[in-house]
């Protein structure tokens, strides 16, 4: 059986760079290895190549943009960002909107590159819309709940099984995490039994005082 995935967004938060995601990373690796569950981080760009040579989790890019090498400044270059360690990337997540064309470029390059995408989606219907184009997941967050405290999970776990079924039924290989205002173990519960293969969360690890902890209690329960 495939582990879930727990995957920790560090954004751009003061809390998330640095020493401070060093702390995140270690903690991540801890809890993983003691439980078995993956565990991988999304740091800032500059953060992918210290975070994957020190630490045995996946790592993942923000964001990348679809390009190849040549004249484009300012850009994420997705053979940069795997040169430099990542494992996957974030694709299309709420506070970096792309175009459908888009999107499907970057799960292409990805492709390419044997990058783990995460297309991260709204509702049911773009998650429908995102599986077609074959990344290897599609995390659905309702944009209301990111950062609200109040989980998807015990909020709207409506949505989560739609999603799922609507993923299921275009592409049956492509997985799905769930996301927004996850922060305990019985979120993550809800959450793999409606049938996604984990979540993606941010706030509550990356500003915890004790992100171990709170780490533990998410895995505690599958």
């Amino acid at each position: 059986m495939v582990s879930p995935l727990i995957l920790v967004n560090l954004k751009t938060y003061h809390e998330g760079m640095g020493q401070n995601a060093h702390r995140i990373a270690a903690a991540a690796e801890t809890v993983g290895r003691e439980s078995g569950v993956v565990i991988g981080i999304a740091p800032v760009f500059t953060e992918i190549r210290p975070m994957s040579q020190h630490y045995a989790i996946p790592v993942y890019a923000q964001h990348i943009d679809a390009i190849t090498p040549g004249a484009h400044t300012g850009h994420i270059l997705p053979e940069e960002v795997r040169a430099a360690g990542a494992h996957g990337t974030l694709i299309n997540h709420s506070e970096r909107r792309l175009t459908l064309a888009e999107i499907d470029a970057c799960v292409q390059a990805s492709r390419r590159l044997r990058l783990e995408s995460v297309v991260c989606t709204n509702n049911d219907s773009t998650s429908a819309a995102a599986a077609a184009l074959r990344p290897d997941y599609v995390a659905i967050e309702p944009p209301e709940l990111i950062g609200s405290g109040v989980s998807v999970s015990k909020a709207d776990p409506g949505i989560i099984e739609r999603s799922v079924n609507a993923v299921r039924a275009v592409n049956p290989d492509v997985r799905v995490l769930t996301g927004a205002g996850i922060q305990s173990g019985e979120c993550v519960k809800i959450a793999v039994d409606l049938g996604t293969s984990g979540v993606l969360l941010a706030s509550s690890v990356v500003k915890a005082d004790d992100p171990a902890a709170v780490l533990r209690d998410l895995v505690s329960l599958i």
